[in-house]
């Protein structure tokens, strides 16, 4: 016999109070704990509503006895009456606190080994064990609260741009591979043996050509996949919010992003967000953070002090000046307590980051306590001093190399710093624009010049002519929107003119011929009415990892990937039978990587 039959779940096991204190009801779950007092027995029974505490008597033999076999995941049917806790015994940590259930019948309908960890928050378990057995992490209450609140932001966003004229249109997952493919995941075709499909890291063409049929307001929450080297906030498959629109500019498009991030922050921070979102633009972040995402939630600002030190005797510094190159500084308020060892450890991460090094100087009463000081006369230690709003106790950092890299390496010292002395305020979330991105920048690699953003980014009006003398120095109407030093969503207005288009893709070093095969169907589609059109698509799961607090995707996603693109649960990717290669026409040339 079914061991359900002629049962059916009532509530839910975080469903009841004491208004319910004399009812008969039956509970389905996961038994959570289970506690033996002597003549009582106690059971925690879990689903992802709640915990609801059981309490089996003796009296009743049957059950009590059924109840001693019970152990922790072990899935039962608890059915029984509903009992007001007295004063003083109710639990105010949990909903079902009020109460507890007394047990007139239990049935197992599965028993359960002793789990790998304990279903537990925060749970001492390896992320290894962890995603092994993900099933089982899944159960743990913030792992279920994690996943339910994504759930709210998939519905908050469909309420949202539904509400705003926005029309849900998925795109194919099966494409043509783009000519910045080599970071595509590549599907063979069984029907046309040696072509392949290549799975979108983005559905950016299909959502152009859906402007181009008159759908002039798009979204989807779509499934993207990119083959690249990842960390703990990407994914090989991700999730965006896509988003399109005609007829608009940036102002358009900013105003109804910057009120869906304001219902999002009342929803998951009941935060009223102020508006409008400040903007910056990527010179003035790179120039000030050290960073096209900056974290504005603490200051510690970066100087550029090549006029300070181009006539100091420190060699380092005034040879960097004389070719051309930068010397950025930065305070750290007190930071002159820092021993010669934590010193020596922020100059070594530095250099695992790419850096030559970071020259560090305390600010004392009487001067600057540091050997360095001599190179430098009394009127510039003064001027740097004044430049950097320093006084003693304070520590200054000094970076001299390329202006990109010097930022770049400041700008990573600046985050480091702020996590170690905890100057970020853990409720504080600052939303900023950051636009006037370069449209262009140059691969020694590739030796060429490739797209900042894609291909398809509209170069600004007023330096159009730059195009053709000064590539580099193109902007685009390109704009990233950044939360708490995260990029949570990017876009652009788009190209919507073949010429233009062609263009763009010549400065590119795409050739008419390459151009007309890898996108041909889009330069075909601007030739019958294109209209004006531009959009954005945010990280889903990036934003959902930080309205959850997390540090990591992974916690956020109910079955991701390693860092090494792994899974580990079903040991994905896997080898193929031989049969279904010869079938795909494809024949290995290299033997499988164990893992």
């Amino acid at each position: 016999m079914d061991k359900l039959s002629g049962l059916k779940r009532t509530h839910t096991c975080g469903a009841l109070n004491k208004a319910a204190a004399g009812e008969t009801i039956t509970l389905m779950g996961w038994v959570d704990s289970r506690r033996d007092h002597g003549g009582l027995i106690f059971l925690d029974l879990r689903d992802r509503y709640g915990i609801t505490q059981i309490m089996i008597d003796p009296r009743h033999d049957a059950v009590y006895q059924k109840g001693k076999e019970l152990r922790p995941e072990f899935v039962v049917s608890v059915t029984g009456t509903v009992n007001a806790r007295p004063e003083g015994m109710v639990n105010t940590n949990r909903v079902t606190g009020e109460i507890e259930v007394e047990a007139t019948e239990i049935r197992i309908l599965n028993e359960a080994e002793t789990p790998p960890f304990q279903i537990v928050d925060g749970v001492d378990a390896s992320e290894e064990t962890r995603l092994r057995y993900r099933y089982l992490d899944l159960r743990r209450p913030e792992m279920q609260k994690n996943m339910m609140q994504r759930h709210a932001l998939y519905q908050l966003t469909r309420n949202f741009f539904s509400e705003q004229d926005f029309v849900e249109i998925e795109t194919p997952y099966l494409m043509k591979s783009t000519p910045e493919g080599a970071r595509d995941y590549l599907v063979p075709s069984r029907n046309y043996k040696g072509r392949f499909y290549a799975l979108p890291q983005s559905p950016q063409t299909y959502k152009q050509l859906l402007m181009v049929s008159g759908f002039d307001r798009y979204f989807q929450i779509v499934r993207c996949f990119r083959d690249e080297d990842l960390r703990a906030d990407r994914q090989p498959e991700f999730t965006q919010i896509d988003i399109e629109m005609s007829f608009v500019d940036t102002e358009d498009i900013f105003r109804i992003m910057e009120n869906f991030m304001k219902e999002v922050f009342k929803k998951f921070w009941d935060t009223d967000l102020q508006m409008p979102i400040p903007r910056m633009s990527y010179q003035e972040a790179i120039e000030r953070y050290g960073s096209d995402k900056p974290d504005t939630r603490f200051a510690m600002e970066l100087q550029t002090v090549n006029d300070l030190v181009a006539d100091c005797k420190f060699k380092v510094f005034n040879s960097t000046v004389q070719n051309g190159d930068s010397v950025v500084a930065m305070k750290l308020d007190g930071g002159a307590k820092y021993s010669r060892k934590q010193m020596d450890n922020l100059n070594k991460y530095i250099q695992e980051i790419g850096g030559k090094g970071v020259v560090q100087i305390k600010v004392g009463e009487n001067g600057w306590d540091s050997s360095l000081a001599k190179f430098f006369d009394d009127n510039q230690i003064q001027a740097l001093n004044t430049a950097l709003f320093a006084t003693a106790g304070d520590l200054l950092f000094f970076i001299a190399d390329t202006w990109d890299k010097a930022h770049e390496l400041m700008g990573s010292l600046r985050v480091k710093l702020a996590h170690d002395e905890n100057l970020i305020h853990e409720n504080t979330h600052h939303l900023l624009w950051v636009v006037d991105f370069p449209m262009l920048e140059y691969s020694e690699d590739q030796n060429r010049y490739i797209a900042r953003h894609h291909p398809f980014t509209r170069p600004k009006d007023e330096d159009l002519e730059l195009l053709e003398t000064a590539p580099e120095k193109v902007r685009a109407y390109a704009y990233d929107l950044v939360l708490d030093g995260y990029e949570v969503a990017g876009g652009s207005l788009r190209i919507y003119t073949r010429e233009l288009q062609q263009k763009i893709f010549e400065l590119l070093n795409i050739s008419k011929e390459e151009a007309e095969v890898k996108f041909g169907f889009l330069m075909k589609a601007f030739q019958y009415g294109a209209p004006p059109h531009g959009g954005i698509a945010f990280g889903l799961d990036r934003l959902a990892m930080i309205l959850a607090n997390r540090q990591s995707l992974r916690d956020v996603i109910a079955f991701p990937k390693t860092t090494s693109a792994l899974s580990l649960m079903d040991n994905a990717p896997a080898d193929v039978d031989p049969a279904q290669l010869k079938e795909l026409g494809i024949n290995l040339t290299v033997s499988n990587n164990k893992i």
